[in-house]
């Protein structure tokens, strides 16, 4: 009795978190879509919901029913009437699914090839298949996409990071920019271990694999700020490989891209704080592993617009101070990346590096 006393008192326990686990970080949620694909999902959701709770009801009713009305009554030693090889009843269990199934089978089918639309052919990950026209269709469409100026964008998942490579020749880390209100191809693959490709708000996951190339596009319906993690279980740091999908306006998303692209980054003043950390970033090998400008090195994430991010490593929050111990230490914020510690670095030095990786900014 005493144990079982002991069970009711975790029960408000349980109902709490149970309450607790709908809470979450603001459009990191599959049940607020932000996307048309999204959307989808979430309307494909509740149908089958309550598919299933009409079922469950149905069941439940019949159940009650047949305990209630026949169940034993005193001095009743009769047997209810036994059915046996009923055509009617028969047909009814059987012809319900069946129903049941179409009409979460329809639409299922529909949104499958409506979220396997296939990738402008200027990625290069369409295969020669499709180059020959065996994908016919799929060909069309891409083409008429890159016509109206689509953005396609190269993702390659890292231990314990993001790589963003765009077309236009520049690559970006952790932090990926789109235009909002217009779809946008997202090529996957990896570079160590399967990682998979999620921005719940925006809609369904994929799995970067490495050596294969997979394809997904998402949408968001308006300008604003989306997260997304890894839903594969690539190592330690797992729950700490985050990034963001940035959607702004077309016009800003066009300028973005202009600043990103341009053929030499902005250098910072002769003989300004920044600079010397400039100087500090290439004595110290940084620059083998970070670019600054151009595409980006599979070493580590590009840090272009690193001045621009809310985030370090797409987990920490971006002030001076975390930037220091980042650097320092990067192995006590996220265990089993590949970022080199720097313990013994100078006062000045570490000044001058957080001044210059605070100046690389594109959004002024």
């Amino acid at each position: 009795m005493k144990g079982r006393r002991n069970i009711w008192r975790f029960l408000p326990l349980s109902a709490m978190l149970l309450l607790l686990a709908g809470c979450g970080e603001q459009r990191l949620s599959a049940l607020d879509p932000m996307g048309p694909q999204a959307q989808w999902i979430l309307d494909n959701m509740i149908l089958s919901l309550y598919v299933m709770a009409i079922v469950v009801i149905v069941v439940f009713t019949l159940y009650f029913i047949a305990v209630v009305k026949f169940r034993r009554k005193p001095d009743d030693d009769e047997l209810p009437e036994q059915v046996e090889g009923s055509k009617v009843l028969e047909l009814t269990w059987t012809i319900i699914p069946v129903f049941l199934l179409i009409i979460l089978a329809v639409p299922t089918i529909a949104g499958t090839y409506y979220m396997a639309e296939s990738a402008p052919e200027s990625s290069g990950s369409s295969g020669e298949e499709g180059e020959e026209g065996e994908e016919g269709g799929d060909a069309e469409s891409a083409e008429e996409a890159e016509e109206e100026g689509a953005v396609v964008i190269d993702v390659t998942g890292h231990q314990y990071w993001w790589q963003f490579d765009y077309q236009e020749g520049f690559s970006a880390g952790n932090e990926v920019y789109i235009p909002a209100g217009e779809k946008v191809w997202f090529n996957l693959t990896a570079e160590d271990v399967i990682h998979s490709f999620w921005v719940p708000a925006l809609g369904g996951k994929m799995d970067n694999i490495p050596g294969v190339d997979n394809e997904i596009w998402l949408e968001a319906d308006e300008p604003g700020t989306y997260k997304g993690k890894c839903a594969e279980l690539c190592g330690p740091s797992h729950a700490l490989m985050d990034f963001k999908v940035i959607a702004l306006e077309r016009d800003e998303y066009d300028a973005w891209v202009e600043q990103m692209s341009a053929e030499e980054p902005a250098e910072p003043e002769e003989g300004s704080v920044a600079a010397e950390g400039r100087q500090v970033f290439e004595d110290q090998g940084c620059i083998g592993c970070h670019a600054i400008g151009g595409p980006g090195s599979a070493q580590g994430p590009a840090l272009s617009n690193f001045g621009d991010r809310e985030k370090i490593a797409g987990v920490i929050d971006y002030t001076p101070e975390n930037l220091e111990d980042w650097i320092r230490d990067p192995q006590s914020f996220k265990q089993g990346n590949n970022m080199q510690a720097y313990p013994d670095m100078s006062d000045e030095d570490m000044d001058a590096i957080v001044e210059y990786l605070d100046s690389l900014n594109v959004r002024e």
